[in-house]
Protein backbone atom coordinates (compact mmCIF):
# COMPACT_ATOMS: atom_id res chain seq x y z
CA UNK A 1 0.00 0.00 0.00
CA UNK A 2 1.26 3.13 -1.08
CA UNK A 3 1.78 5.88 2.03
CA UNK A 4 0.82 8.65 0.41
CA UNK A 5 -2.51 7.01 -0.27
CA UNK A 6 -2.82 5.89 2.86
CA UNK A 7 -1.89 9.33 4.32
CA UNK A 8 -4.68 11.64 2.38
CA UNK A 9 -7.33 9.43 2.49
CA UNK A 10 -6.93 9.07 6.21
CA UNK A 11 -6.34 13.01 6.75
CA UNK A 12 -9.79 13.24 4.32
CA UNK A 13 -11.58 10.48 6.26
CA UNK A 14 -10.59 12.18 9.44
CA UNK A 15 -11.09 15.94 8.93
CA UNK A 16 -14.91 15.07 7.17
CA UNK A 17 -15.52 13.18 10.04
CA UNK A 18 -14.80 15.69 13.07
CA UNK A 19 -16.98 17.90 11.26
CA UNK A 20 -19.57 15.08 11.01
CA UNK A 21 -19.39 14.73 14.81
CA UNK A 22 -19.58 18.51 15.36
CA UNK A 23 -22.44 19.91 12.96
CA UNK A 24 -24.16 16.65 12.86
CA UNK A 25 -24.03 15.99 8.93
CA UNK A 26 -22.52 13.12 7.90
CA UNK A 27 -19.52 14.42 6.40
CA UNK A 28 -20.25 13.68 2.56
CA UNK A 29 -20.59 17.58 2.37
CA UNK A 30 -17.34 17.66 2.55
CA UNK A 31 -15.57 14.19 2.02
CA UNK A 32 -16.85 14.28 -1.77
CA UNK A 33 -15.28 17.01 -3.25
CA UNK A 34 -12.06 16.27 -1.20
CA UNK A 35 -12.15 12.97 -2.28
CA UNK A 36 -12.94 13.99 -6.14
CA UNK A 37 -9.77 16.61 -5.78
CA UNK A 38 -7.19 16.07 -3.23
CA UNK A 39 -5.94 12.90 -4.90
CA UNK A 40 -4.95 13.79 -8.46
CA UNK A 41 -2.83 16.65 -6.04
CA UNK A 42 -1.04 14.38 -4.97
CA UNK A 43 0.22 12.25 -8.08
CA UNK A 44 -2.81 10.06 -6.95
CA UNK A 45 -5.19 8.08 -9.21
CA UNK A 46 -8.51 10.35 -9.00
CA UNK A 47 -11.49 8.09 -7.90
CA UNK A 48 -14.44 9.19 -10.18
CA UNK A 49 -17.74 10.15 -9.14
CA UNK A 50 -19.41 6.36 -8.78
CA UNK A 51 -16.54 5.23 -6.83
CA UNK A 52 -16.37 8.74 -4.11
CA UNK A 53 -20.39 8.33 -3.91
CA UNK A 54 -19.78 4.58 -2.79
CA UNK A 55 -17.26 5.07 -0.41
CA UNK A 56 -19.36 8.06 1.29
CA UNK A 57 -22.37 6.26 1.52
CA UNK A 58 -19.77 3.35 3.92
CA UNK A 59 -18.06 6.04 5.53
CA UNK A 60 -20.73 8.19 6.47
CA UNK A 61 -23.26 4.79 8.08
CA UNK A 62 -19.90 4.59 10.49
CA UNK A 63 -19.35 8.48 11.10
CA UNK A 64 -22.73 8.89 11.98
CA UNK A 65 -23.21 6.03 14.53
CA UNK A 66 -20.08 7.42 16.38
CA UNK A 67 -21.24 11.02 16.36
CA UNK A 68 -24.79 9.74 18.20
CA UNK A 69 -23.14 7.50 20.26
CA UNK A 70 -21.31 11.06 21.53
CA UNK A 71 -24.52 12.70 21.98
CA UNK A 72 -26.07 9.78 23.47
CA UNK A 73 -26.56 11.65 26.69
CA UNK A 74 -28.46 14.41 27.21
CA UNK A 75 -31.62 14.74 26.28
CA UNK A 76 -30.78 15.75 22.56
CA UNK A 77 -32.10 12.77 20.43
CA UNK A 78 -35.96 13.65 19.49
CA UNK A 79 -37.11 10.19 19.16
CA UNK A 80 -40.22 11.22 17.13
CA UNK A 81 -38.29 12.66 14.86
CA UNK A 82 -35.44 9.74 14.24
CA UNK A 83 -38.96 7.72 14.10
CA UNK A 84 -40.60 9.41 11.37
CA UNK A 85 -38.01 11.11 9.37
CA UNK A 86 -35.78 8.03 10.12
CA UNK A 87 -38.28 5.54 8.47
CA UNK A 88 -39.19 7.88 5.17
CA UNK A 89 -35.10 8.56 4.68
CA UNK A 90 -34.54 5.10 4.81
CA UNK A 91 -36.60 4.00 1.87
CA UNK A 92 -35.73 6.72 -0.50
CA UNK A 93 -31.96 6.19 0.16
CA UNK A 94 -32.51 2.24 -0.88
CA UNK A 95 -34.17 4.01 -3.90
CA UNK A 96 -31.85 6.80 -4.79
CA UNK A 97 -28.48 4.55 -4.05
CA UNK A 98 -29.67 1.74 -6.48
CA UNK A 99 -31.26 4.07 -8.92
CA UNK A 100 -27.43 5.94 -9.34
CA UNK A 101 -25.94 3.36 -11.24
CA UNK A 102 -27.96 4.01 -14.20
CA UNK A 103 -26.87 7.64 -14.19
CA UNK A 104 -23.57 9.29 -15.85
CA UNK A 105 -20.46 10.22 -13.86
CA UNK A 106 -21.82 13.90 -14.62
CA UNK A 107 -25.47 13.73 -13.51
CA UNK A 108 -24.38 12.23 -10.12
CA UNK A 109 -22.37 15.64 -9.69
CA UNK A 110 -25.17 17.72 -10.97
CA UNK A 111 -27.03 16.39 -8.51
CA UNK A 112 -24.54 16.70 -5.47
CA UNK A 113 -24.69 20.28 -7.10
CA UNK A 114 -28.42 21.02 -6.26
CA UNK A 115 -28.35 19.46 -2.92
CA UNK A 116 -25.51 21.81 -1.67
CA UNK A 117 -27.36 24.61 -3.44
CA UNK A 118 -30.68 23.74 -2.23
CA UNK A 119 -28.88 23.49 1.40
CA UNK A 120 -26.32 26.29 1.58
CA UNK A 121 -29.91 28.18 0.70
CA UNK A 122 -31.66 27.19 3.45
CA UNK A 123 -28.75 27.68 6.15
CA UNK A 124 -29.10 31.28 4.88
CA UNK A 125 -32.10 31.76 5.70
CA UNK A 126 -33.67 33.79 8.59
CA UNK A 127 -34.57 31.10 11.35
CA UNK A 128 -36.59 31.02 14.38
CA UNK A 129 -34.85 31.44 17.74
CA UNK A 130 -35.54 28.32 19.98
CA UNK A 131 -32.44 27.52 21.30
CA UNK A 132 -33.62 28.50 24.75
CA UNK A 133 -37.03 26.22 24.41
CA UNK A 134 -37.11 23.57 26.92
CA UNK A 135 -35.84 20.05 24.82
CA UNK A 136 -39.27 18.56 26.21
CA UNK A 137 -41.51 21.12 24.47
CA UNK A 138 -40.38 20.89 21.44
CA UNK A 139 -43.52 19.61 18.72
CA UNK A 140 -43.17 19.46 14.56
CA UNK A 141 -45.27 18.80 11.80
CA UNK A 142 -44.84 15.07 10.66
CA UNK A 143 -46.43 14.14 7.98
CA UNK A 144 -43.90 17.09 6.57
CA UNK A 145 -41.40 15.77 8.13
CA UNK A 146 -41.82 12.36 6.37
CA UNK A 147 -42.10 13.75 3.01
CA UNK A 148 -38.91 15.82 3.64
CA UNK A 149 -37.15 13.08 4.75
CA UNK A 150 -38.10 10.68 1.92
CA UNK A 151 -37.05 13.65 -0.77
CA UNK A 152 -33.88 13.86 0.82
CA UNK A 153 -33.30 10.77 0.86
CA UNK A 154 -33.66 9.85 -2.40
CA UNK A 155 -31.28 12.66 -3.64
CA UNK A 156 -28.76 11.62 -1.00
CA UNK A 157 -28.57 8.18 -1.98
CA UNK A 158 -27.42 9.26 -5.63
CA UNK A 159 -24.44 10.63 -4.75
CA UNK A 160 -23.95 8.45 -1.53
CA UNK A 161 -24.75 11.04 1.19
CA UNK A 162 -27.01 10.11 3.63
CA UNK A 163 -28.67 13.66 3.58
CA UNK A 164 -27.51 14.80 7.42
CA UNK A 165 -26.15 18.16 5.33
CA UNK A 166 -29.67 18.77 3.71
CA UNK A 167 -31.58 17.27 7.15
CA UNK A 168 -29.88 20.22 9.26
CA UNK A 169 -31.42 23.45 7.52
CA UNK A 170 -34.68 21.46 7.01
CA UNK A 171 -34.79 20.32 10.83
CA UNK A 172 -33.46 24.23 11.63
CA UNK A 173 -35.07 26.44 9.07
CA UNK A 174 -38.73 24.58 8.08
CA UNK A 175 -39.63 22.16 11.35
CA UNK A 176 -37.97 24.33 13.64
CA UNK A 177 -36.07 22.07 15.94
CA UNK A 178 -33.43 23.61 18.48
CA UNK A 179 -29.69 23.56 17.32
CA UNK A 180 -28.11 20.86 19.30
CA UNK A 181 -31.12 18.42 19.01
CA UNK A 182 -30.84 19.07 15.24
CA UNK A 183 -27.56 18.43 15.53
CA UNK A 184 -27.41 14.91 17.66
CA UNK A 185 -31.24 13.82 16.05
CA UNK A 186 -29.90 14.44 12.08
CA UNK A 187 -26.83 12.24 13.00
CA UNK A 188 -29.33 9.71 14.25
CA UNK A 189 -31.39 9.91 10.99
CA UNK A 190 -28.20 9.96 8.94
CA UNK A 191 -27.18 6.97 10.29
CA UNK A 192 -30.41 4.95 9.12
CA UNK A 193 -30.15 6.95 5.85
CA UNK A 194 -26.74 5.40 5.67
CA UNK A 195 -28.32 2.09 6.09
CA UNK A 196 -29.87 2.53 2.93
CA UNK A 197 -26.92 4.22 0.94
CA UNK A 198 -24.57 1.76 1.65
CA UNK A 199 -26.89 -1.01 0.58
CA UNK A 200 -27.59 0.20 -2.89
CA UNK A 201 -23.75 1.23 -3.43
CA UNK A 202 -22.77 -2.18 -2.19
CA UNK A 203 -25.00 -4.52 -4.09
CA UNK A 204 -24.54 -2.18 -7.65
CA UNK A 205 -20.70 -2.54 -6.98
CA UNK A 206 -20.15 0.90 -6.44
CA UNK A 207 -18.04 0.71 -3.35
CA UNK A 208 -13.61 0.43 -3.81
CA UNK A 209 -13.43 -1.44 -0.07
CA UNK A 210 -9.69 -0.45 0.60
CA UNK A 211 -10.40 3.89 1.01
CA UNK A 212 -13.38 2.48 2.43
CA UNK A 213 -11.73 0.87 5.28
CA UNK A 214 -8.99 3.68 5.82
CA UNK A 215 -11.90 5.93 5.82
CA UNK A 216 -14.13 4.04 8.79
CA UNK A 217 -10.83 4.07 10.47
CA UNK A 218 -10.83 7.62 10.84
CA UNK A 219 -14.15 8.57 10.95
CA UNK A 220 -14.53 6.35 14.32
CA UNK A 221 -11.80 8.49 15.85
CA UNK A 222 -12.48 11.84 14.73
CA UNK A 223 -16.60 11.80 15.21
CA UNK A 224 -16.51 11.70 18.87
CA UNK A 225 -13.68 14.34 19.25
CA UNK A 226 -16.07 16.82 16.61
CA UNK A 227 -19.43 15.64 18.85
CA UNK A 228 -17.52 16.76 22.26
CA UNK A 229 -16.31 20.16 20.77
CA UNK A 230 -19.66 20.67 19.11
CA UNK A 231 -21.26 20.50 22.79
CA UNK A 232 -19.50 23.35 24.16
CA UNK A 233 -19.60 25.72 21.06
CA UNK A 234 -22.02 28.42 20.80
CA UNK A 235 -24.96 27.31 18.45
CA UNK A 236 -24.36 30.63 16.08
CA UNK A 237 -21.07 29.64 15.30
CA UNK A 238 -21.90 25.86 14.43
CA UNK A 239 -24.89 27.12 12.25
CA UNK A 240 -22.41 29.47 10.73
CA UNK A 241 -19.13 27.29 9.89
CA UNK A 242 -21.93 24.81 8.09
CA UNK A 243 -23.51 27.82 5.88
CA UNK A 244 -20.29 28.29 4.86
CA UNK A 245 -19.11 25.02 4.35
CA UNK A 246 -21.91 24.07 2.00
CA UNK A 247 -21.83 27.23 0.24
CA UNK A 248 -18.39 26.98 -0.83
CA UNK A 249 -18.97 23.11 -1.56
CA UNK A 250 -21.67 24.20 -4.02
CA UNK A 251 -19.74 27.06 -5.59
CA UNK A 252 -16.63 24.15 -6.48
CA UNK A 253 -18.99 22.00 -7.45
CA UNK A 254 -20.80 24.13 -9.81
CA UNK A 255 -17.45 25.80 -11.10
CA UNK A 256 -16.51 22.52 -12.31
CA UNK A 257 -19.52 21.25 -13.60
CA UNK A 258 -20.16 23.92 -15.90
CA UNK A 259 -16.14 25.09 -16.66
Amino acid sequence: MDLTFLIVIFAIGFIGSFLSGMLGVGGSIIKYPMLLYIPPLFGLVAFTAHEVSGISALQVLFASIAGVWAYRKGGYLNKQLILYMGGAILIGSLVGSYGSSFLSEQAVNVVYGLLAVIAAIMMFLPKKQIDDLPLNQITFHKPLAAILALIVGVASGIVGAAGGFLLVPIMLTVLHIPTRMTIATSLAITFISSIGGSIGKLVTGQVDYLPAIIMIIASLLAAPLGAKVGKTMNTHVLQVILAIMIAGTAVKIWFDILL
